[in-house]
């Protein structure tokens, strides 16, 4: 355990990381170095299959913490450009983990924590969840977490609370697409998980990493020569994998391929 999150990876692959360990429900410096340093070393183990991110305490997460923003004052504008590249390459190293991420909300999520979120693959959120995007209140932007809210959200609703600021809840949250669905007690939150775990421990490891790459390569490109061949080259490239070889025989066989859990 860190000073800022805990996580524990149980047989069957599945991780659950939990911010939020020091009490706090903010994302500082600390968090941010702690979590990228969790997730790189979940990246790298064979044994993984998916990772839960959730929270302790009354909400996911409030946004920036207050310290962090005021000491930011003190500094350079080198200091603030290396601050956010570390907050950058966290978040591209959620949205590019090689397994299916699923965010587990409740409470308010705000800000970067809304970006934590965009981040990953699956999100349920508690009925009396609520967010905002409130950086333009302080005078600023939510640069980093722009690109992936956007991809999530659609540029309609990012015009209206990127500029409003205001704050909406779990309900419009999964209309315009920032969650998929919705619990009203934690033990239906857990439900949908559990299903979600349960479909994605079905699957080939390698398929759904391709899977997820290939979601990142084709969004928002033309369908044009380039990406069709692009496309049948990945296709190719997937049936001479043995993990395809393995779920091909294993249909054949009317049996459950090797990585079934």
């Amino acid at each position: 355990m860190s000073d800022t999150l805990s996580y524990e990876l149980a047989d069957n692959g599945v991780a659950t990381v939990t911010l939020h360990e020091d009490g706090t429900q903010t994302v500082n410096e600390i968090l941010i170095a702690e979590l990228t340093a969790c997730l790189t070393a979940l990246s790298h183990n064979s044994r993984l299959r998916a990772i839960v991110l959730r929270a302790r305490g009354s909400d996911f997460c409030t946004g920036q913490d207050a310290r962090w923003q005021a000491r930011m004052l003190e500094h350079d504008q080198d200091h603030h450009f290396d601050e956010a590249l570390e907050l950058a390459r966290l978040l591209q190293l959620i949205d590019r983990m090689p397994v299916p991420t699923i965010a587990r909300v409740h409470g308010q999520t705000v800000g970067v924590g809304i970006g934590l979120i965009a981040c990953c693959d699956l999100i349920v959120a508690h009925s009396g969840s609520r967010f905002a995007i409130p950086e333009v209140r302080a005078g600023l932007v939510p640069a980093m977490i722009g690109p992936y809210l956007i991809t999530q959200i659609g540029v309609s609703a990012a015009r209206r609370y990127l500029l409003t600021g205001e704050t909406f809840d779990a309900d419009t949250a999964r209309q315009i697409g920032l969650v998929h669905e919705i619990g009203s007690q934690d033990a239906e939150l857990d439900q949908w998980i559990a299903g979600w775990i349960s479909a994605v421990l079905q699957n080939g490891p390698h398929a759904l990493l391709t899977a997820k790459r290939l979601i990142a390569s084709v969004a928002h490109r033309p369908i044009d020569d380039a990406m069709n061949s692009d496309l049948a080259h990945r296709l190719a490239h997937l049936h001479r994998h043995p993990e395809a070889k393995e779920g091909i025989h294993a249909q054949l066989e009317s049996r459950l391929p090797r990585w079934h859990s």
